[in-house]
């Protein structure tokens, strides 16, 4: 079966669902060459980031609670321990209430 998520090159149209249309080239930049509607759909939600901070924690506690303690080497042990710490941070920053304020 084709691969029909991306455009030939050389035919204008979006890199990613191919509507006809000159959306721009398609370099390093998060977003260029897509239409409108995939940049919108591109964006993450608050629900879908709140959603992968919890399995990427949810993944880091499993790996450590895997972990021997009695024959695991130091490396390991540091290793672990920082992926709990970050993961920790991150759900906790989850919970921190959100200020308010014109930001970007």
């Amino acid at each position: 079966m084709a691969d029909q998520t991306t455009n030939p090159t050389g035919v204008p149209g979006c890199t990613l669902c191919a509507t006809p249309g000159d959306f721009g080239p398609h370099t390093a930049e998060p977003y260029s060459g897509l239409c409108p509607a995939c940049v919108a759909a591109g964006k993450p939600t608050r629900d879908g980031l709140e959603m992968a901070v919890v399995i990427v924690a949810g993944q880091s506690l499993a790996a450590a609670e895997a972990l021997s303690l009695a024959e695991a080497a130091p490396e390991d042990l540091a290793y672990h321990l920082g992926a709990v710490k970050r993961s920790l941070r991150t759900m906790l920053q989850l919970l921190a209430p959100v200020n308010g304020g014109g930001g970007r």
